[in-house]
């Protein structure tokens, strides 16, 4: 039977790149590091590592098992998460990953409502982009995901219930007040990153043309900042403006097309008693924030 503790060397290893930078994450000297990985490969007889560099790499059976180690140690933690709840929501911990503007928005006051009526439950939470929030939950690193959808015909995700938080209005943001896309044809734009600026692409076609896009950010304070100095227009979520909204960017809200903003949980119901909790206060904030 695979050791625990040795799958979680592994996957330190995997996730931190070197031997030095896993021992320092676990705590524990480079020597154990070593004798852990060592024995994992005896037990498994697998070659796992192999050195690149002044680090090392994992080979294809190392990826292997490191895949399945960091679901095995996420349900475990997630066990260990549930079982503390069970107990009542006087301890306990709940672990969420989310977007940034959600997570300013609808995150901190539900995380403060909890704090009034159940001291003893610990909220934390992670700043990352949906598709790795959604890996976290999946592994069992967390045991809620803040997530957007653009589109309710998007694929379903086995295992994953979305839960309605609220819809998240788009605006466009410039220099100067505008009637809507139609006026920006000519302008430069600022987009997200390749794989973020589906949604803007989009929009402009359904205006008519396709945006000459002259800046890259995901940065929503440097997008403001891009924008107030006339250099680009943008689009941007509500909750990204409730976040931030630099002096001299003038925001026109455009008709239709809202971002759909999903509380994530994984496996079927009920929810453990601090995760229901959680939803709960997410809602309350969300119908805040609507308002």
């Amino acid at each position: 039977m695979l050791d625990v503790t040795r799958l979680r060397v592994l996957d330190a290893v995997a996730r931190h790149g070197t031997v030095t930078a896993a021992a320092r994450a676990l705590d524990y000297s480079q020597s154990s590091v070593s004798h852990h990985l060592a024995r994992l490969e005896a037990e498994t007889g697998a070659k796992l590592l192999q050195r690149a560099g002044r680090g090392v790499r994992l080979t294809q059976a190392g990826q292997l098992l490191a895949g399945r180690a960091a679901e095995i140690i996420g349900r475990l933690d997630a066990a260990d998460a549930e079982l503390a709840a069970h107990v009542g929501l006087t301890a306990g911990r709940v672990r969420l990953a989310g977007f940034a503007s959600a997570i300013g928005a609808l995150v901190l006051p539900a995380a403060a409502e909890l704090a009034r009526e159940h001291p003893g439950l610990e909220v934390s939470s992670i700043d990352t982009h949906p598709p790795e929030a959604l890996t976290l939950l999946r592994t069992g690193r967390v045991e809620v995901a803040l997530v957007f959808r653009y589109d309710d015909a998007e694929d379903e995700l086995p295992g994953i219930r979305l839960r309605h938080l609220l819809d998240d209005p788009m605006h466009v943001i410039a220099d100067r007040a505008v009637e809507g896309l139609a006026d920006l044809r000519g302008a430069t734009w600022v987009a997200g990153c390749p794989r973020c600026r589906g949604h803007l692409l989009a929009l402009c076609e359904h205006a008519g043309f396709e945006p000459r896009i002259g800046f890259e950010s995901d940065d929503i304070a440097l997008i403001q900042s891009l924008v107030a100095a006339g250099l680009c227009v943008a689009t941007l979520p509500g909750l990204a403006l409730r976040a931030h909204h630099a002096d001299g960017v003038v925001a026109t809200r455009l008709p239709g097309l809202p971002r759909r903003v999903y509380a994530a949980t994984y496996g079927e119901p009920p929810d453990p008693p601090a995760v229901a909790a959680l939803l709960t206060a997410l809602g309350t904030a969300a119908a805040t924030a609507a308002g």
